[in-house]
């Protein structure tokens, strides 16, 4: 237990570290872009000196560095800027969108990981038999197809050749839950499905060196149930899809971004989308940083997880 703790507090100090890496990348980047924040905010009919006096309020002119340090002071404050006119703080917006986001992101995770068990499970169980042919080319073809337009083709039949479901728009669960789940699922699906594929393959291939074990052999020839022997070689085998089931929290939080573009819902991706438009760099970038932290934020949970599963690592 003091190994752990003493690993587990190495990984959330560096947290601060890595933030502050990222703010810089963010910022980097931005400020590169050719969006002109004086002629966005005060439109096309505004004089240069007009402009000139709107650069020099908001630190346009300021020296990188200086503006970086600006940045990161408004950031420990909590304050990301504010929009363009309409003025209104980034932060209020974020958090109204935020939450959609992280519901479709909890609910195609939630999707991929049964379908990823399912489908792993069984394919490891009937290795080199029909139902593991069948799934080897399915997760192929479930891992080349990119989800936005995975999302375009679920649109076509689901909600315009069969309309079971809406094409886009979004339900508060407050108000309907079954309409909440019929406006998610769809993109839900949309980012589960390559995600499961991935770590359906993954599964299948820990369980197939787990099965040819000596202890499975040993369990099976004392005469325990197959359930609790599939039991006990799961547990074992999840040890190494656990290690990247960060990285595919991070697809899908990154994806749906895409996905509710094409689903019309007013999460993080609306925002984004919204800022680069309107040439707003302000919201781009709060937007971009705070889906950054919640990657990291992810991936450090994902890394204590697996000190949890993975005893053996906390001797490292």
């Amino acid at each position: 237990m003091v190994a752990f703790l003493r690993l587990a507090l190495r990984r959330v100090a560096m947290m601060p570290v890595m933030i502050l890496g990222i703010a810089l990348l963010v910022f980097v980047v931005l400020q590169f872009s050719p969006a002109d924040p004086a002629y966005n905010a005060l439109g096309d009919s505004a004089s240069p000196e007009a402009r000139a006096a709107f650069a020099e309020a908001n630190g346009l002119d300021d020296p990188l560095p200086v503006r970086y340090v600006t940045f990161i002071g408004q950031l420990l404050q909590g304050d990301l800027g504010v929009t363009m006119p309409p003025s209104q703080p980034v932060v209020d917006r974020i958090i109204l969108a935020f939450p959609l986001t992280l519901q479709l992101t909890l609910l195609g995770l939630a999707l991929a990981i049964v379908l990823a068990l399912v489908l792993g499970v069984t394919s490891a169980v009937y290795r080199d038999r029909w139902p593991d042919q069948v799934f080897r080319v399915v997760s192929m073809a479930g891992i080349a197809l990119p989800s936005f337009w995975l999302g375009v083709l679920l649109i076509q039949q689901f909600a315009l050749n069969t309309p079971l479901f809406p094409t886009g728009g979004y339900v508060n669960p407050s108000d309907s839950f079954t309409g909440w789940l019929r406006s998610l699922a769809l993109p839900a699906i949309a980012l589960a499905l390559p995600v499961a594929a991935s770590l359906a393959r993954l599964i299948r291939t820990s369980m197939v060196a787990e099965l040819d074990r000596d202890y499975v052999r040993t369990a099976k020839g004392s005469g325990l149930p197959p359930f609790l022997v599939i039991r006990s070689v799961l547990r074992n085998a999840l040890v190494t899809p656990l290690t990247v089931l960060g990285v595919k929290v991070g697809y899908l939080l990154s994806g749906a971004v895409v996905i509710e573009a094409i689903f019309d819902l007013p999460g993080m991706g609306k925002l984004i989308l919204e800022g680069v438009t309107g040439g707003d760099v302000a919201l781009v970038q709060g937007t971009v940083l705070s889906i950054a932290i919640a990657f990291l934020v992810v991936n450090v949970v994902v890394d204590l997880l697996y000190l949890l599963v993975n005893p053996r690592i906390r001797t490292v």
